[in-house]
């Protein structure tokens, strides 16, 4: 029997393939717990449906966070820390902070798509924010003493 994976089932088939499988298989297993569907002329109906309204998704997402990345570069955030002698910092601007200081300017960021490097000396540094797949953002952030 032909059926058409709606789901991903490791070793088996991913979301959108097409495979011949026992049908005994088929029937109690992949289409039982919702894994696959027949393969029909509906069932290939729906499958281009759903791949078209996914792809229209995809496309909104990626204008609306390429706008955000547009406005997220363009500004500079700053960060007010305490430093001892000879400007030496105390601590360091985690990704907990930076994720905070966007919120307050009304971004929702998680903070696990903010690949911090070392964020513990004065100055001028850039942070990568990933917003959506390939779509990656260069915040400016300038740490400076309080």
């Amino acid at each position: 029997m032909k059926v058409i994976f709606v789901k991903d089932l490791k070793g088996q088939g991913i979301k959108d393939d097409i495979k011949e499988v026992k049908d005994g298989y088929a029937i109690n297993y992949l289409i039982r717990n919702g894994y696959a569907i027949q393969y029909t002329e509906g069932g290939l109906k729906r499958l281009g449906k759903e791949i078209q309204e996914r792809k229209e998704h995809d496309d909104n997402e990626r204008i609306k966070y390429n706008k955000i990345k547009s406005e997220l570069e363009s500004k500079l955030i700053e960060f007010k820390i305490k430093t001892g002698e000879k400007d030496k910092v105390f601590g360091s601007i985690s990704s907990k902070q930076i994720e905070e200081k966007l919120m307050e300017m009304g971004y929702k960021i998680d903070k696990k798509n903010i690949k911090k490097e070392d964020l513990s000396s004065l100055g001028v540094h850039f942070v990568e924010i990933n917003l959506y797949k390939d779509i990656n953002a260069r915040l400016k952030i300038d740490i400076i003493k309080e």
